[in-house]
């Protein structure tokens, strides 16, 4: 990472470069110029008070004292992928939300309030894409009062790490009060190698509509009412995915929706005790063949980052880092946590 200019180290950033994306260089003891240096490249999203705060790719936040600070400049855009469809954030944001629709939704401006009867996160949270038409602080107090009656936590779904995302809204947030709770990944790539793996998928059952086996497999729903239903069968062109097991319950299970070029994966669960058979594999490429058929070339899916098997196994399909995202949530403080 080259800073100089002839030979010196420069700061050439400053208070407007703010939403810019940055690489700085600084020693971990703020006045020690023999502590370590360190380089972090992200979002410059404040200099406020003497101390700037960069968002990385990932989402972390990095303080540093500008007294700290030794060397700085605005870097490009992250560069583009060199292999695997291209995308912009906002596509594929509004993808990944007609594939996991809400039963209720409500404009805020540019943002989507969502409820889902408190079915997963995506389905219960605000989705922010563009301003919501208030000062912070009043749509921030919109989405609490939709929520609360509700009766469900307000989340706002944010994006970081690609050419768009929401690193300034994030630390907006974040003075406002809110917290990450929950982070994953969104990764995309082509559909065509998925399709072409070679995979056993003659035991793969396809079908338009979840049966109660599909549903015994599924480990997050709880009990199955109405609103489960209404956000697993929605979508533009949704695919079930079941391999029979021993029992009444699938060995594994799978979702695909189909919406133009996108193919979007979803619920790959296996049986931990038939795990390392090869039946995600032959899950995910039952689905990509069926979405190919329906004139799809790009996939996307969605992973936490603390799952290392599934990141592995995406990774060997040839599926890489998008961007991540983040469900933000007002802080409780220590004793309502």
């Amino acid at each position: 990472m080259e800073f100089t200019a002839g030979g010196r180290l420069e700061v050439r950033i400053t208070h407007a470069d703010v939403g810019k994306r940055v690489s700085v260089r600084y020693v971990t003891e703020a006045g020690d110029l023999g502590g370590k240096f360190t380089d972090a490249v992200g979002v410059l999203t404040s200099w406020d008070s003497g101390v700037l705060l960069i968002t990385r790719r990932t989402g972390e936040t990095v303080r540093i004292l500008d007294s700290a600070l030794v060397a700085g400049k605005v870097v490009p855009a992250a560069p583009a992928r060199r292999r695997g469809p291209a995308a912009s954030f906002e596509e594929l944001a509004r993808a990944m939300a007609r594939g996991w629709p809400p039963v209720e939704s409500e404009a805020l401006g540019e943002w989507t309030l969502r409820a889902s009867g408190g079915f997963t996160r995506r389905a219960n949270s605000v989705l922010p894409l563009g301003d919501p038409g208030l000062p912070m602080d009043a749509a921030l107090a919109r989405v609490r009062d939709w929520y609360e009656k509700r009766d469900l936590p307000p989340y706002v779904q944010t994006a970081t790490g690609a050419e768009g995302t929401q690193e300034l809204l994030c630390a907006e947030l974040e003075r406002h009060g809110w917290r990450s709770e929950v982070t994953a990944e969104v990764r995309i790539g082509g559909l065509a190698p998925v399709g072409d793996l070679d995979a056993d998928v003659s035991r793969v059952r396809l079908a338009r509509s979840v049966d109660e086996a599909w549903l015994r497999r599924y480990n997050r729903s709880g009990v199955v009412g109405p609103h489960v239903l209404s956000v697993l069968s929605g979508g533009p062109s949704v695919w079930f995915a079941s391999v029979p097991g021993t029992g009444d319950i699938p060995a594994a299970i799978g979702r695909c929706v189909v919406d133009g070029r996108w193919a979007g994966f979803m619920v790959v669960e296996v049986d931990p005790e038939q795990r390392r058979q090869g039946l995600a594999t032959a899950v995910m490429t039952a689905l990509a063949r069926q979405a190919l058929d329906e004139g799809a070339s790009a996939a996307w899916l969605q992973v936490e980052r603390e799952n290392d098997g599934a990141r592995a196994m995406y990774e060997g399909m040839g599926f890489a880092v998008h961007h991540h995202y983040h469900h933000y949530r007002p802080d409780l403080g220590p004793t309502e946590a």
